[in-house]
């Protein structure tokens, strides 16, 4: 067996980077860092210039620290602690540990509540979305609607003795969950999020068409349960030339004889659910790459600050796909 000395082995290891190191360097070349500054630092503590007491952490820093956590799925203690213990996220926030310390879990949560005070979150969404569109990746040609559930805690083990009034429960086949739906909409041609709405998990998706859509979008795709979004986006879906394109149940299908027709029928539902295809991959990412899988505060305003940001991030993943530079990307 060939040896090798100990320099070269420390010269190998110094060689290999880790997933963690590939995803964060490539994430960070992704992100428009000056437009979010510039559109974030209005409201991030404007009148503290002159007062006495320890200066802000730059606005980017806070940024980084808040992004790792909503890729990551950790709690304020848990991510401080990650962050002294991972190098990888020390590069990327840009903290030496010899000079300086990683912020406490009490500044990241009121730096999250500064967020959700001014709303800066749906403004992340939106300089992230300009920019992307800037790079034409938003092709307008046709919107995907889709809803997910995301699970809420049903204990009644808290001070109030109850459970989140703003979380409902719904069925979905033959079983029950409790929680919120998280809406979206997306570009047709790429599969990134224009649109994002959160609701209680008893609302209908198909009533939350009007707030997803497009004015120019060309046609508008759902599966079978936004057979009469027409209703809610004022059109006329028995308009032949209408751009409403949703699924046929399969039930109405299984009752047509075998027929030309029947045929016909089935290879255009296939070639609709090639395109509808497309909202899953943000789902994907928000699921089982960034491990949200449940919601992390009570009430559904936070939950919709939070959904803002994790599809604003989702679409910075898919962006990179669509560009062709995520290869052998992934997470630790």
């Amino acid at each position: 067996m060939k040896q090798i000395s100990f320099a070269q082995a420390e010269h190998q290891n110094k060689k290999k980077v880790t997933r963690r190191e590939r995803f964060l360097a490539h994430v960070d070349a992704l992100i428009p860092w000056q437009r979010l500054i510039e559109a974030l630092s209005p409201s991030y503590f404007p009148k503290s210039a002159g007062k006495r007491g320890r200066p802000p952490i730059g606005l980017e820093r806070m940024l980084r620290v808040y992004f790792l956590q909503q890729w990551y799925g950790l709690a304020y203690e848990a991510l401080e602690d990650a962050i002294y213990d991972s190098q990888a996220m020390r590069d990327f926030i840009g903290i030496d540990l010899a000079i300086e310390s990683v912020p406490d879990a009490t500044t990241l949560l009121r730096f999250r509540h500064l967020l959700e005070k001014h709303a800066l979150t749906q403004r992340i969404f939106e300089e992230i979305n300009a920019s992307l569109t800037e790079q034409s990746l938003f092709m307008r040609e046709g919107t995907i609607f889709d809803a997910t559930i995301v699970a809420a805690s049903p204990s009644t083990k808290n001070k109030a003795k109850q459970r989140d009034p703003e979380m409902k429960q719904t069925r979905k086949g033959n079983q029950w969950f409790f929680g919120m739906k998280a809406h979206i909409g997306n570009d047709a041609v790429t599969g990134l999020t224009h649109s994002v709405v959160a609701t209680s998990a008893n609302v209908a998706d198909v009533t939350m068409a009007g707030h997803l859509v497009r004015e120019d979008d060309k046609r508008i795709y759902g599966d079978a349960g936004y057979l009469d979004m027409g209703k809610y986006l004022g059109e006329d879906t028995q308009d032949p030339e209408t751009r409403c394109c949703a699924a046929v149940r399969r039930g109405t299908i299984k009752k047509m004889e075998d027929s030309r027709k029947k045929t016909l029928l089935l290879a255009f539902e296939k070639t609709k659910a090639s395109i509808r295809a497309k909202v899953e991959h943000p789902f994907h990412i928000i699921k089982n790459l960034f491990g949200y899988r449940k919601v992390r505060y009570k009430g559904l305003t936070k939950n919709q600050a939070q959904l803002f940001s994790i599809f604003a991030l989702a679409n910075l993943v898919l962006a990179g796909r669509c560009q062709k530079h995520a290869h052998g990307v992934s997470m630790s």
